[in-house]
């Protein structure tokens, strides 16, 4: 149990670096964009790699507790992050920016299960 705490700490950090990294290129690239896109562009990758990783383990992977735990709970648990989506969305309604609260959350929802699907899609199908 020890160990895999200590693996699921190593990922994390490596998910929280990755995702700061890519967030803040994101925010960077878009400085105008009306919506938090390093969020959004984070969560859309992060669903896309859970998809095409919890397929590829379904049907070739074979990984380990300890190597599942650092991927699945370490890096992409640290990489995407609900509860700042949930803060995000919370600040635009506390802006009265009711539309943009959608927009955001409707993107996270529909495009989020759409690269899940796409990425297991890929990996089941090939």
């Amino acid at each position: 149990m020890f160990l895999q705490a200590v693996v699921v700490g190593v990922g994390g950090f490596v998910g929280a670096i990755f995702r700061f990294a890519l967030a803040g290129a994101l925010t960077s690239m878009f400085p105008a964009a009306r919506l938090p896109l390093g969020t959004l562009g984070v969560n859309m990758l992060g669903c896309l790699a859970i998809g095409l990783l919890s397929a590829a383990v379904e049907t070739s992977w074979q990984l380990g507790p300890n190597t599942r735990a650092l991927l699945f709970v370490g890096v992409l648990g640290s990489f995407t992050t609900f509860s700042t989506f949930a803060f995000e969305s919370e600040f635009l309604v506390r802006e009265g920016d009711y539309w943009r609260m959608f927009a955001y959350v409707g993107l996270h929802l529909v495009l989020g299960f759409a690269l899940v699907f796409i990425g297991r899609a890929l990996i089941l199908r090939a």
